[in-house]
C-alpha cells in the first residue's frame, strides 16, 4: 500500500509542478503583453492541474468507499502542491484579464491624445 500512495503521489506532484511551470510562462507572457500566449499556456497548465487532481480524487473515493488508506506525509505534501499551484492558476486567470483590460485602457488613452 505504501509503494500505490507513494505513486501517486509522485504523479500529483509531476503534474503540479508541470503546471507550475506552465503558470510561470504565462506570467512572463503577461509581462510582454501577449495575452494569448499566456491564455494557452494556463490551458496546457489546466490540463496538468486535472491529471492530478484525478490521482488525488481516485485515492480520496477509494478511501471513501472502504480501502484503507495508510497516512502519508508525501501524499499531504502533494495535496498542498496541488492546492497551491490551483491557486497560482487562479491569481494567473485573473491578471490576464486585469492586464488585458489595463492595456485596452491605455490604448483608449492613447489615441484621445
Amino acid at each position: 500500500m505504501d509503494e500505490k500512495i507513494n505513486e501517486i503521489s509522485m504523479t500529483i506532484i509531476l503534474h503540479a509542478g508541470d503546471a507550475r511551470k506552465l503558470v510561470m510562462e504565462a506570467l512572463s507572457s503577461i509581462g510582454d503583453n501577449d495575452f494569448q500566449e499566456a491564455d494557452n499556456k494556463l490551458v496546457e497548465a489546466k490540463k496538468k492541474i486535472n491529471l492530478a487532481h484525478r490521482a488525488q480524487t481516485t485515492t480520496i473515493q477509494s478511501e471513501a468507499s472502504g480501502e484503507k488508506q495508510t497516512f502519508s506525509l508525501l501524499f499531504a505534501h502533494a495535496q498542498d502542491t496541488l492546492m497551491t499551484i490551483s491557486s497560482e492558476w487562479n491569481i494567473a486567470k485573473k491578471m490576464i484579464e486585469i492586464f488585458e483590460k489595463v492595456d485596452k485602457r491605455l490604448e483608449r488613452l492613447e489615441n484621445e491624445k
